[in-house]
Formats: C-alpha cells, sequence, structure tokens
C-alpha cells in the first residue's frame, strides 16, 4: 500500500528535496506541498495524505498552530511528522505535546527520511525514542503524577507503557513479555484511552513527565 504524504514548509529548497527522497520509493508518493501553516488544512481535506511532514518554524500559521488545529477539526487526521533544524527546538517539544506524532531532523540523511514516514504511518513503535527522551528532559514541565494516577494504569499496562518508551514496536512488547500480539495491542489501545493520548508519543511523553519513566542518560 502506498503511503501519500503533504509536504509543509516555507523553504522551497526544503520542499524540492524532501520531494526527491520520497517520490524515490515505490511505497510512497508526494501528493501536495505547502509552503505555510495556513494552507495545510484545505489540503488535507482535499487529498487526504497519510502523512503530513510539518515544518516547525513557518512565518503566518507556525507547526504547533497547524497540528492543533488538524487534530482538532478532522474526524480522521493524518499522521504528523514535524520537520526541525534543531532536535532540542521548543516548538518541537509543544508540537509532540499538541498531537504531533513524531518528529525530524531537516539533516537526517535519505533514509532516515523515508524510515521516519514509514514508522509515523504504522503507528507501532515510537519515533527515535532516545531522542524523544532528551527532548522531554530539557523541557520537564513540572510533576504530572496525578495524570498517571488518575489513569490508574494496571501492572501489566505499565510493563507495557515502559516498553513502548524504549521504542519498541507491538510484535517487539508480545516477545518481551511473551504476550499474544493481540493482547498487547488491546492493553496499548487500554492505557492510551486512559492517558487520554493520542499515540505512542503522547503516552511516552505524559509518562516520562509524571516520571513513571525516568530519562535516563545514554550510554
Amino acid at each position: 500500500m502506498t503511503i501519500s504524504v503533504l509536504i509543509v514548509d516555507d523553504e522551497e529548497l526544503i520542499r524540492v528535496g524532501l520531494r526527491a527522497i520520497i517520490d524515490a520509493q515505490p511505497d510512497l508518493t508526494v501528493v501536495g506541498e505547502a509552503a505555510d501553516g495556513a494552507e495545510v488544512p484545505p489540503l488535507v481535506a482535499r487529498l487526504r495524505p497519510d502523512v503530513v511532514l510539518m515544518d516547525v518554524r513557518m512565518p503566518a500559521i507556525d507547526g504547533i498552530q497547524a497540528t492543533r488545529h488538524l487534530l482538532a477539526t478532522s474526524a480522521e487526521p493524518p499522521r504528523i511528522l514535524v520537520v526541525t533544524t534543531f532536535e532540542n527546538d521548543e516548538y518541537v517539544y509543544q508540537a509532540l505535546r499538541a498531537g504531533a506524532n513524531g518528529f525530524l531532523l531537516k539533516r537526517a540523511r535519505p533514509a532516515e527520511v523515508v524510515d521516519a514516514i514509514r514508522v509515523v504511518a504504522r503507528g507501532e513503535s515510537l519515533l527515535f525514542p532516545a531522542a524523544v527522551r532528551r527532548l522531554v528532559a530539557a523541557h520537564q514541565r513540572g510533576p504530572a503524577a496525578n495524570r498517571l494516577q488518575r489513569a490508574r494504569l494496571t501492572e501489566r499496562e505499565g510493563e507495557v507503557l515502559r516498553l513502548m518508551a524504549t521504542g519498541l514496536s507491538n510484535s517487539e512488547i508480545a516477545a518481551e513479555l511473551v504476550l499474544g500480539l493481540e493482547t498487547v495491542k488491546t492493553h496499548v489501545g487500554n492505557l492510551l484511552a486512559k492517558l487520554g493520548a493520542r499515540d505512542r508519543t503522547q503516552a511516552v511523553i505524559a509518562a516520562y513527565e509524571a516520571g513513571f519513566v525516568v530519562p535516563a542518560t545514554d550510554g
């Protein structure tokens, strides 16, 4: 199945480069481009892309505002992959908290770009878990433990959440916990619902912020 992509960036050179990388893949196709977040809602409604590559910093409507608007107004919003120059950008953190599914650095290699699009489209694993961990650690927002307490996760759901934070897919979690794949999918769906999280990225951010998962140093 072909994954359709909408590219949103105010720099034409970036859009041209991303289009060339994406269209070179047999399972990916660019269905449209936009130079500002204001152009995104009508394009998404008309083109119905699977994934939006969203520049986080744009002059009129930035990626955070565009992400919030899409998620608030679309019955079936596309997956959103924020594109940024700096990994620890405050804008990236805000975009992830607003509901973006992951982020991609503009200096990423072509293979990383296409892999990121595929991972986000599948939605079964966390994109660049170490990078997300560092980002949350750099932008800690104070205690969020009450949110986890209110969620009342079961012991098994807690185990699944901790493994999700390491970037494991559902099948990898199933192997780690010696569970059936459908059982893991059920646990993931339940914990997302309890946390009020749209996807794995938001759930993991909530877990880090609450101290449920501790951002360990790399290495």
